[in-house]
Protein backbone atom coordinates (compact mmCIF):
# COMPACT_ATOMS: atom_id res chain seq x y z
CA UNK A 1 0.00 0.00 0.00
CA UNK A 2 2.70 2.48 1.02
CA UNK A 3 4.65 1.69 -2.14
CA UNK A 4 1.77 2.87 -4.32
CA UNK A 5 1.33 6.06 -2.29
CA UNK A 6 5.00 6.94 -2.65
CA UNK A 7 5.05 6.08 -6.36
CA UNK A 8 2.12 8.38 -7.07
CA UNK A 9 3.52 11.24 -4.98
CA UNK A 10 7.04 11.06 -6.43
CA UNK A 11 5.93 10.62 -10.05
CA UNK A 12 3.46 13.49 -9.79
CA UNK A 13 6.02 15.82 -8.23
CA UNK A 14 8.77 15.04 -10.76
CA UNK A 15 6.33 15.43 -13.66
CA UNK A 16 5.38 18.84 -12.24
CA UNK A 17 9.04 19.84 -11.93
CA UNK A 18 9.73 18.74 -15.48
CA UNK A 19 6.67 20.25 -17.17
CA UNK A 20 5.82 23.30 -15.07
CA UNK A 21 9.14 24.37 -13.53
CA UNK A 22 11.25 23.37 -16.53
CA UNK A 23 14.02 21.89 -14.40
CA UNK A 24 17.00 20.32 -16.15
CA UNK A 25 17.47 16.53 -16.22
CA UNK A 26 20.46 16.85 -13.88
CA UNK A 27 18.35 18.73 -11.31
CA UNK A 28 15.50 16.24 -11.71
CA UNK A 29 17.88 13.33 -11.10
CA UNK A 30 19.24 15.00 -7.96
CA UNK A 31 15.68 15.62 -6.69
CA UNK A 32 14.74 12.01 -7.43
CA UNK A 33 17.72 10.73 -5.41
CA UNK A 34 16.91 13.05 -2.51
CA UNK A 35 13.29 11.91 -2.33
CA UNK A 36 14.22 8.25 -2.70
CA UNK A 37 16.47 8.71 0.31
CA UNK A 38 13.50 10.09 2.25
CA UNK A 39 11.25 7.28 1.06
CA UNK A 40 13.74 4.59 2.05
CA UNK A 41 14.11 6.06 5.55
CA UNK A 42 10.33 6.37 5.93
CA UNK A 43 9.70 2.78 4.90
CA UNK A 44 12.43 1.57 7.25
CA UNK A 45 10.59 3.37 10.06
CA UNK A 46 7.14 1.96 9.13
CA UNK A 47 5.75 5.29 7.89
CA UNK A 48 3.30 4.33 5.11
CA UNK A 49 3.56 7.44 2.94
CA UNK A 50 4.60 11.10 2.84
CA UNK A 51 1.33 12.08 4.53
CA UNK A 52 2.39 10.19 7.65
CA UNK A 53 5.52 12.31 8.13
CA UNK A 54 5.59 15.05 10.79
CA UNK A 55 8.27 17.62 11.51
CA UNK A 56 9.73 15.40 14.27
CA UNK A 57 10.19 12.59 11.72
CA UNK A 58 11.91 14.95 9.29
CA UNK A 59 14.29 16.19 11.97
CA UNK A 60 15.35 12.62 12.69
CA UNK A 61 15.73 11.89 8.98
CA UNK A 62 17.79 15.05 8.33
CA UNK A 63 20.04 14.32 11.30
CA UNK A 64 20.71 10.84 9.90
CA UNK A 65 21.28 12.16 6.36
CA UNK A 66 23.70 14.83 7.65
CA UNK A 67 26.15 12.07 8.61
CA UNK A 68 26.85 11.40 4.92
CA UNK A 69 26.31 14.79 3.24
CA UNK A 70 28.29 18.01 2.95
CA UNK A 71 26.61 21.35 3.75
CA UNK A 72 25.60 22.13 0.18
CA UNK A 73 24.03 18.68 -0.28
CA UNK A 74 22.15 19.01 3.03
CA UNK A 75 20.75 22.36 1.90
CA UNK A 76 19.69 20.89 -1.44
CA UNK A 77 18.06 17.91 0.29
CA UNK A 78 15.99 20.15 2.54
CA UNK A 79 15.04 22.44 -0.33
CA UNK A 80 13.84 19.46 -2.39
CA UNK A 81 11.79 18.07 0.49
CA UNK A 82 10.23 21.46 1.15
CA UNK A 83 9.22 21.84 -2.50
CA UNK A 84 7.87 18.28 -2.48
CA UNK A 85 5.57 18.82 0.51
CA UNK A 86 4.37 22.20 -0.72
CA UNK A 87 3.40 20.50 -3.98
CA UNK A 88 1.57 17.69 -2.14
CA UNK A 89 -0.28 20.24 -0.02
CA UNK A 90 -1.33 22.28 -3.07
CA UNK A 91 -2.53 19.15 -4.87
CA UNK A 92 -4.52 17.85 -1.90
CA UNK A 93 -2.19 14.85 -1.51
CA UNK A 94 -1.20 15.96 2.01
CA UNK A 95 -3.03 17.83 4.77
CA UNK A 96 -0.07 19.65 6.31
CA UNK A 97 3.49 20.74 5.52
CA UNK A 98 5.93 19.13 7.98
CA UNK A 99 8.77 21.32 6.68
CA UNK A 100 7.11 24.57 7.78
CA UNK A 101 8.94 24.65 11.13
CA UNK A 102 12.31 23.48 9.78
CA UNK A 103 14.87 26.01 8.56
CA UNK A 104 16.95 25.31 5.47
CA UNK A 105 20.64 25.18 6.47
CA UNK A 106 22.69 28.02 5.03
CA UNK A 107 25.27 27.07 2.46
CA UNK A 108 28.74 28.45 2.88
CA UNK A 109 29.47 30.58 -0.17
CA UNK A 110 32.85 29.68 -1.51
CA UNK A 111 34.52 32.22 -3.76
CA UNK A 112 35.17 30.70 -7.18
CA UNK A 113 38.66 30.28 -8.58
CA UNK A 114 39.41 32.78 -11.33
CA UNK A 115 42.29 33.47 -13.70
CA UNK A 116 43.92 36.80 -14.33
CA UNK A 117 43.54 38.35 -17.78
CA UNK A 118 47.17 37.44 -18.57
CA UNK A 119 46.56 33.82 -17.55
CA UNK A 120 43.48 33.58 -19.78
CA UNK A 121 45.40 34.97 -22.74
CA UNK A 122 48.25 32.52 -22.08
CA UNK A 123 45.81 29.64 -21.93
CA UNK A 124 44.07 30.49 -25.21
CA UNK A 125 47.11 31.56 -27.16
CA UNK A 126 48.93 28.40 -26.15
CA UNK A 127 46.85 26.60 -28.79
CA UNK A 128 48.17 27.85 -32.12
CA UNK A 129 48.29 24.76 -34.35
CA UNK A 130 46.59 24.42 -37.72
CA UNK A 131 45.28 20.85 -37.36
CA UNK A 132 41.46 20.46 -37.20
CA UNK A 133 41.57 19.57 -33.51
CA UNK A 134 43.79 22.57 -32.73
CA UNK A 135 41.38 24.91 -34.50
CA UNK A 136 38.47 23.35 -32.65
CA UNK A 137 40.15 23.53 -29.26
CA UNK A 138 41.15 27.19 -29.75
CA UNK A 139 37.57 28.05 -30.74
CA UNK A 140 36.21 26.22 -27.67
CA UNK A 141 38.42 28.16 -25.25
CA UNK A 142 37.60 31.44 -26.99
CA UNK A 143 33.86 30.84 -26.59
CA UNK A 144 34.07 29.58 -23.00
CA UNK A 145 35.82 32.78 -21.97
CA UNK A 146 34.42 35.16 -24.59
CA UNK A 147 30.77 34.24 -23.92
CA UNK A 148 30.89 32.93 -20.35
CA UNK A 149 28.87 29.88 -21.32
CA UNK A 150 28.49 26.73 -19.26
CA UNK A 151 30.16 23.64 -20.68
CA UNK A 152 26.75 22.00 -21.21
CA UNK A 153 25.62 25.05 -23.17
CA UNK A 154 28.75 24.98 -25.30
CA UNK A 155 28.33 21.31 -26.17
CA UNK A 156 24.70 21.92 -27.15
CA UNK A 157 25.54 24.71 -29.63
CA UNK A 158 24.61 23.96 -33.24
CA UNK A 159 26.12 25.69 -36.27
CA UNK A 160 22.85 27.56 -36.87
CA UNK A 161 22.99 29.03 -33.35
CA UNK A 162 25.98 31.17 -34.30
CA UNK A 163 25.59 34.39 -36.30
CA UNK A 164 29.10 35.46 -37.22
CA UNK A 165 27.89 38.50 -39.16
CA UNK A 166 26.13 39.91 -36.10
CA UNK A 167 28.67 38.27 -33.75
CA UNK A 168 25.91 36.76 -31.59
CA UNK A 169 25.47 33.28 -30.14
CA UNK A 170 22.25 31.58 -29.03
CA UNK A 171 22.69 29.54 -25.84
CA UNK A 172 20.26 27.13 -24.19
CA UNK A 173 20.66 27.33 -20.45
CA UNK A 174 19.12 25.63 -17.44
CA UNK A 175 15.48 24.75 -17.79
CA UNK A 176 15.79 25.11 -21.61
CA UNK A 177 15.89 28.91 -21.24
CA UNK A 178 17.46 30.62 -24.24
CA UNK A 179 19.59 33.74 -24.32
CA UNK A 180 21.61 35.65 -26.91
CA UNK A 181 25.13 36.67 -25.98
CA UNK A 182 27.65 38.75 -27.92
CA UNK A 183 30.72 37.06 -29.38
CA UNK A 184 33.93 39.07 -29.33
CA UNK A 185 36.00 39.47 -32.48
CA UNK A 186 38.82 37.10 -31.40
CA UNK A 187 36.29 34.37 -30.61
CA UNK A 188 34.37 34.99 -33.84
CA UNK A 189 37.58 34.73 -35.87
CA UNK A 190 38.64 31.54 -34.09
CA UNK A 191 35.24 29.89 -34.60
CA UNK A 192 35.07 31.00 -38.24
CA UNK A 193 38.54 29.54 -38.90
CA UNK A 194 37.47 26.28 -37.27
CA UNK A 195 34.29 26.11 -39.38
CA UNK A 196 36.16 26.89 -42.60
CA UNK A 197 39.19 24.64 -42.06
CA UNK A 198 38.61 22.25 -39.16
CA UNK A 199 34.99 21.16 -38.92
CA UNK A 200 34.63 19.35 -42.25
CA UNK A 201 37.68 17.07 -41.70
CA UNK A 202 36.22 16.14 -38.27
CA UNK A 203 32.75 15.61 -39.74
CA UNK A 204 34.09 12.86 -42.05
CA UNK A 205 31.20 13.04 -44.51
CA UNK A 206 28.65 12.55 -41.72
CA UNK A 207 25.69 14.81 -41.01
CA UNK A 208 25.57 16.63 -37.69
CA UNK A 209 24.09 19.98 -36.63
CA UNK A 210 26.63 20.28 -33.80
CA UNK A 211 29.20 23.05 -33.96
CA UNK A 212 31.89 21.21 -32.03
CA UNK A 213 32.66 17.65 -33.09
CA UNK A 214 34.79 14.81 -31.79
CA UNK A 215 37.20 12.81 -33.95
CA UNK A 216 34.36 10.43 -34.95
CA UNK A 217 32.19 13.21 -36.30
CA UNK A 218 29.75 13.22 -33.36
CA UNK A 219 28.84 16.00 -30.95
CA UNK A 220 31.63 16.78 -28.51
CA UNK A 221 30.92 15.72 -24.92
CA UNK A 222 31.39 17.64 -21.68
CA UNK A 223 34.12 15.19 -20.63
CA UNK A 224 36.02 15.91 -23.85
CA UNK A 225 35.87 19.67 -23.18
CA UNK A 226 37.28 19.07 -19.70
CA UNK A 227 40.12 17.02 -21.23
CA UNK A 228 40.87 19.75 -23.77
CA UNK A 229 41.00 22.39 -21.06
CA UNK A 230 43.18 20.30 -18.75
CA UNK A 231 45.73 19.76 -21.52
CA UNK A 232 45.73 23.46 -22.42
CA UNK A 233 46.21 24.37 -18.75
CA UNK A 234 49.17 21.99 -18.42
CA UNK A 235 50.77 23.37 -21.58
CA UNK A 236 50.33 26.93 -20.30
CA UNK A 237 51.61 25.97 -16.82
CA UNK A 238 48.37 27.03 -15.16
CA UNK A 239 46.64 25.47 -12.10
CA UNK A 240 45.72 21.82 -12.63
CA UNK A 241 42.38 22.21 -10.81
CA UNK A 242 40.95 24.41 -13.55
CA UNK A 243 37.56 23.56 -15.04
CA UNK A 244 35.43 25.02 -17.83
CA UNK A 245 33.57 26.91 -15.10
CA UNK A 246 36.83 28.66 -14.19
CA UNK A 247 36.62 30.50 -17.51
CA UNK A 248 32.97 31.39 -16.84
CA UNK A 249 33.94 32.76 -13.42
CA UNK A 250 36.81 34.70 -14.98
CA UNK A 251 34.50 36.10 -17.66
CA UNK A 252 32.07 37.47 -15.06
CA UNK A 253 34.79 38.87 -12.81
CA UNK A 254 36.65 40.59 -15.62
CA UNK A 255 33.40 42.17 -16.83
CA UNK A 256 32.75 43.65 -13.40
CA UNK A 257 36.35 44.80 -13.07
CA UNK A 258 35.91 46.53 -16.42
CA UNK A 259 32.87 48.43 -15.17
CA UNK A 260 29.95 46.27 -16.38
CA UNK A 261 26.67 46.58 -14.45
CA UNK A 262 25.75 43.62 -12.26
CA UNK A 263 22.37 43.27 -13.98
CA UNK A 264 24.10 43.05 -17.35
CA UNK A 265 26.40 40.32 -16.08
CA UNK A 266 23.35 38.48 -14.68
CA UNK A 267 21.71 38.50 -18.13
CA UNK A 268 24.89 37.41 -19.89
CA UNK A 269 25.40 34.50 -17.49
CA UNK A 270 21.75 33.44 -17.64
CA UNK A 271 21.24 33.60 -13.88
CA UNK A 272 17.56 33.55 -12.88
CA UNK A 273 18.31 35.27 -9.56
CA UNK A 274 20.75 38.16 -9.19
CA UNK A 275 21.84 36.79 -5.79
CA UNK A 276 23.71 34.08 -7.73
CA UNK A 277 25.59 36.77 -9.65
CA UNK A 278 26.39 38.79 -6.53
CA UNK A 279 29.15 36.39 -5.51
CA UNK A 280 31.29 38.04 -8.18
CA UNK A 281 31.01 41.40 -6.42
CA UNK A 282 33.01 39.89 -3.54
CA UNK A 283 35.79 39.02 -5.96
CA UNK A 284 35.53 42.47 -7.51
CA UNK A 285 35.95 44.06 -4.07
CA UNK A 286 39.04 41.92 -3.48
CA UNK A 287 40.49 43.25 -6.72
CA UNK A 288 39.68 46.84 -5.72
CA UNK A 289 41.33 46.35 -2.33
CA UNK A 290 44.47 44.92 -3.90
CA UNK A 291 44.64 47.81 -6.37
CA UNK A 292 44.21 50.30 -3.51
CA UNK A 293 46.92 48.64 -1.43
CA UNK A 294 49.35 48.86 -4.33
CA UNK A 295 48.52 52.40 -5.42
CA UNK A 296 47.57 54.53 -2.40
CA UNK A 297 50.44 56.21 -0.55
CA UNK A 298 48.70 55.82 2.82
CA UNK A 299 47.54 52.22 2.30
CA UNK A 300 50.41 50.81 4.35
CA UNK A 301 52.33 52.00 7.36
Amino acid sequence: MSSGVWDLALDSFLDYCRAEKGLSEATLQASDLDLKRLRHWSEENDLPGPGALHDAHLRLFLAKAAEDLVASSRARLMSTIRSFFRFLLAEGMAFSDPTATIAIPRKGRKLPVILSVDQVFRLIEGIDGSKPRDLRDRAILELLYGCGCRVSELCAVDVVDLDLNEEMLLLRGKGSKQRLVPVGQPAAEAVNKYIQQGRMPLLKEKLSPALFLNVRGGRLSRVSVWTILKKAARDAQLPADMSPHTLRHSYATHLLEGGADLRVVQELLGHADISTTEIYTHIDRQWLTEAWLEAHPRARG
